[in-house]
């Protein structure tokens, strides 16, 4: 039997030359194997190619990454995207069905920047197409012309909700500083989700989802980045890892009464 879950951690489309691939960046796959304590696996974005349902029998768990990429705006009725703004359709028709199912199916889902958008839209909310566009709300992108650790340093304050996922794991603290590195951001909140930490403009920095039967969290900073020097990143993959963990076990402990395994994630999707 296994003793790590599975995590399945979401990829880009992307040409290497004339080639089409699917990559997803060393950070994500490391705080999954280092930071939650799992086996991680590259998803590739291939749509319905690979049917929802059997990836969620595969998987202990989901992480979903963050992207250079934008979800395209028909995918929430929004206006065109400016010319020259990267999409990455494959990826949203991977992402989206399997985000929604994961979450009513009870499969663990920690969010990421794109990621944590792709949970406002498929709860049906919108997006910011360019934050620092929109009066009232600060900047949120950061300077790639600066060192990584310059663009993934501490970038402004965030408020824990009182009694939220978060604050519970940052041990009750009110706040705590992120990184930012976002050119969209959420305007209209999805329905069912929660806003569990907000930025000092008002912008919305995490969510989590209202009656979900496991783990559901997104956070627009990007927490992989060198996860364990701190305390609330930290404590968010342990989090995330944990339920993973308890839904590797509990399906290896549920049985059909002829003694073969169930499948949960399938059953739930033939019930849909």
């Amino acid at each position: 039997m296994r003793t790590k879950p599975l995590i399945g951690v979401t990829a880009d489309r992307t040409m290497m030359g004339p080639h089409a691939s699917h990559v997803t960046g060393e950070k994500y796959l490391a705080a999954a194997v280092d930071g939650s304590d799992g086996l991680a696996f590259v998803l590739p974005a291939l749509g319905d190619r690979q049917a929802t349902a059997d990836i969620l029998d595969a998987v202990d768990g989901l992480l979903f990454t963050g992207s250079y990429s934008n979800v395209e705006p028909h995918r929430y009725g929004g206006p065109a995207s400016a010319a020259g703004t990267l999409h990455d359709p494959a990826r949203d028709a991977t992402t989206l069905p399997l985000l929604r199912a994961a979450i009513d199916a009870g499969v663990p889902v920690l969010a990421i920047c794109r990621g944590f958008q792709e949970m406002n839209v498929v709860f049906g909310g919108t997006l910011h197409q360019e934050v620092h566009a929109v009066d009232g709300l600060n900047d949120h992108r950061e300077n790639k012309a600066d060192p990584l650790e310059t663009q993934y340093g501490p970038a402004h304050t965030i408020a824990l909700a009182k009694g939220g996922l978060l604050q519970t794991l940052a041990g009750g603290a009110r706040e705590a500083r992120v990184n930012s590195l976002h050119g969209q951001g959420i305007d209209t909140l999805g329905q069912g989700l929660v806003a569990d930490a907000t930025a000092e403009d008002g912008l919305v920095e995490a969510i989590t989802v209202a009656n979900a039967s496991s783990f559901a969290l997104g956070v627009q900073w990007h927490p992989e980045w060198l996860h364990a020097q701190n305390a609330l990143s930290t404590a968010i993959f342990r989090a995330f890892g944990d339920a993973c963990r308890a839904r590797m076990l509990a399906r290896s402990s549920v049985q059909t009464p002829d003694g073969a395994a169930r499948h949960p994630a399938r059953a739930h999707a033939a019930q849909v």
